[in-house]
């Protein structure tokens, strides 16, 4: 039996994060899979199968470390990596996927054959990092990382468009879509949920870590302009994130706390999405976002601002693109709360994860 690992940051609840699950949990009864985190207690960690094996780097999660404990294992990553790489990794697997952008891929490329080695990239690569000094910099480095793996797995044409603009390197490269188990999906979602929303009025719903790109400042200030303006209507927002502190004061500012919620983090999002009128992505800039992919499932009408999620909704008629502006956003939301849910009724073509598992399977034979 073939031994494989995964590496990533931690099973904390992300779509990334979600995907692996998925994989690991199929792939463990033809492979033996091992998972290697940087950070333990994850919430995802409970719905592995107990035949994956997990390797933590550190015990503790990242929101559990001090502020020093976080800038020593950032700095251990960094001037460790070979060490780090020897001890958990060299000569015990047959394929090793860093399955994560950043600190991970950089670990998983420090030593060993690069036949052995496969990353995946689940972002823009041209816009993760930001546009500072500090991230062009990273972008340097890492053009070389990615020269050491044997492929490089993209989860969209988009992504892999993107990056092969960027860096310029001719790596064996391959798009797979995220794997998403179906039905565990649709079960989860008919459980019920701590906050009914309103019947008298339009609930939007988005699933989303508080950090910049997900520009949940920019609409939380659409929606008290729309608020203003006399559209009722409310806004969801499930994850949590460095910025809940700032969106959290700017929701007192914009006098919006009994409309715009931030329900912080929920291991289980589906029934909150299945029972809202609308699903939003309304992003600065996005991979192949599989929360969508779950929203469709779910038969969700989808609202997005034009990145590269477009790609996920392209052949799903229940579905809208905005301009990616304030005057974009606020113009197609005023629209619909105007009109209502109004649903096509022809059929959208819905998540099929039939073949996924065979492309994973194949990679991981080559």
């Amino acid at each position: 039996m073939k031994k494989i690992v995964f590496g990533i940051t931690g099973l904390t609840l992300g779509g990334a994060e979600r995907t692996l699950v998925d994989i690991a949990n199929r792939l463990c009864y033809r492979y033996d899979v091992t998972i290697f985190c940087i950070y333990s207690g994850g919430e995802l960690e409970k719905e592995l199968s107990s035949k994956i094996k997990l390797i933590h780097l550190c015990k503790k999660s990242y929101k559990d470390l001090t502020d020093v404990e976080k800038m020593y294992m950032s700095l251990k990553v960094l001037f460790s990596k070979k060490y780090l790489y020897k001890t958990y990794i060299y000569k015990k697997f047959d394929k090793e996927i860093a399955f994560l952008e950043g600190p991970i891929t950089r670990l998983f490329a420090s030593y060993g054959k690069k036949s052995k080695k496969i990353a995946w990239i689940h972002n823009d690569i041209t816009k993760v990092f930001g546009n500072s000094f500090k991230a062009k910099i990273k972008m340097f480095i890492d053009k070389k990382i990615y020269r050491k793996f044997g492929k490089l797995v993209f989860v969209s044409e988009d992504n892999l468009k993107k990056f092969n603009k960027k860096y310029k390197i001719k790596n064996n490269k391959q798009v797979i879509y995220n794997y998403i188990e179906k039905d565990e999906v649709l079960k989860k979602a008919s459980r019920k949920v701590d906050c009914e929303f309103p019947k008298d009025t339009i609930n939007f719903v988005t699933v989303a870590r508080l950090v910049e790109q997900k520009a949940i400042d920019r609409l939380i200030k659409i929606h008290s302009k729309l608020v203003k303006n006399g559209y009722k209507h409310n806004f969801y927002v499930i994850g949590d994130g460095p910025k809940r502190k700032e969106l959290e004061n700017l929701i007192k500012i914009e006098d919006v706390k009994d409309t715009f919620k931030l329900l912080g983090k929920k291991e289980n999002p589906y029934p909150y999405i299945k029972n809202a009128d609308y699903f939003c992505l309304l992003t600065y800039f996005e991979g192949y976002p599989m929360v969508l992919e779950e929203a469709k499932i779910l038969d969700k009408y989808i609202l997005i601002t034009d990145t590269a999620a477009r790609e996920t909704v392209q052949n799903y008629s229940n579905s809208q693109i905005f301009e990616n502006t304030k005057e974009g956003i606020y113009k197609g939301l005023e629209q619909i709360i105007k009109k209502g849910v109004v649903k096509d009724t022809k059929p959208s073509k819905q998540y099929d994860n039939r073949g996924i598992i065979e492309q994973i399977i194949k990679l991981i034979e080559e």
